[in-house]
């Protein structure tokens, strides 16, 4: 049966560049069945949801539903419910944790500080902490959203927690549906997919060791699509896999064409040019939906700029 994933890997569309967007994430538990659109079509109160979304609207935060691997049958409302924030940007990442037994608390976060990376309205309001610890990871498991999902991301979920690997969650949508099974990762925010266990388990351990694993990576989820191409592709240029050593600097440009600055915390800068293509020939974007040619992010060249700290300054 070909389903909208076996048509992308069979493609070879490439992975980096497709990472969500997002600053910050916002991680509620809600057990149960998931609609296509979690917030308002789960178990979670649909005028709740529907508040989240207009809070979130425009301030870099994401929200999504995360819930415990396994069957999900109807168990009625929980009494404490774990919820999860994250920031991604490098230079101020952090990851807080709290729990809550009244879940319309989170409209009392000021949702447009958590996108700057200010974690305080958190920690006052559900008296939020740092998270210390395994990393997370969150597959996508919404067969409602797209039946891959369902049929690849479930049994991955299974898969890890079966295998003993902690914090591992099913999670609502990480876009990208014919990449499944799809896995964020926090507190950095890489994301993942085609993702198989023991791919998963080395992508958590150096997390823990507080590297990035490019291969199989969608991108950082703290910058644009060519950034997040861009950036993956110094990391492989220079062999820098340490997860706090690089940043995007500036975007300059606009579809289809952009020039990305990249900067190491040495100093070191890299200008690359990422193009816009269109994936050929068409496929679809998600099972039941019509061919398309989804875009992808094609890195034209990586050059490193010569600095005042460069490690090799020119000769005459």
């Amino acid at each position: 049966m070909s389903t909208c994933t076996t048509a992308s890997r069979d493609l070879d569309e490439p992975l980096a560049g497709t990472a969500a967007t997002a600053r910050t994430w916002l991680l509620l538990e809600q057990p149960g069945p998931w609609g296509p659109k979690a917030l308002t079509s789960s178990h979670l109160d649909r005028a709740l949801g529907r508040a989240l979304e207009a809070a979130a609207e425009g301030t870099g935060v994401r929200i999504a539903l995360i819930r415990r691997p396994g069957r999900h049958a109807d168990c009625g409302t929980p009494a404490e419910r774990q919820v999860y924030v994250a920031h991604t940007v490098p230079g101020n990442v952090w990851l807080h944790a709290a729990t809550t037994s009244a879940p319309q608390r989170l409209l009392d976060l000021d949702f447009a500080a958590l996108g700057t990376g200010d974690p305080h309205s958190f920690d006052s309001v559900l008296q939020g902490r740092p998270h210390t610890g395994d990393p997370l990871a969150f597959v996508c498991t919404n067969g409602r959203r797209d039946r891959c999902c369902a049929l690849l991301g479930r049994p991955l979920a299974a898969e890890l927690t079966a295998s003993g690997v902690h914090g591992v969650w099913e999670v609502t949508h990480l876009g990208g549906h014919r990449f499944s099974p799809t896995v964020l990762v926090l507190p950095f925010g890489y994301a993942y997919g085609r993702a198989q266990a023991a791919h998963v388990k080395e992508v958590l351990q150096a997390v823990r060791e507080r590297r990035v694993v490019v291969e199989g990576c969608r991108g950082s989820s703290a910058w644009e699509r060519p950034a997040q191409a861009a950036e993956l592709a110094v990391r492989t240029a220079a062999h820098e896999y340490a997860a706090g050593a690089l940043t995007v600097l500036r975007t300059d440009g606009a579809a289809p064409r952009w020039k990305v600055t990249v900067a190491h915390t040495d100093g070191r800068l890299w200008r690359v040019v990422v193009a816009q293509g269109a994936s050929l020939p068409p496929r679809p974007e998600s099972c039941g939906s019509v061919l398309g040619s989804p875009a992808r992010m094609d890195v034209v060249s990586v050059r490193e700029l010569r600095t005042a700290v460069a490690a090799h300054p020119a000769h005459c």
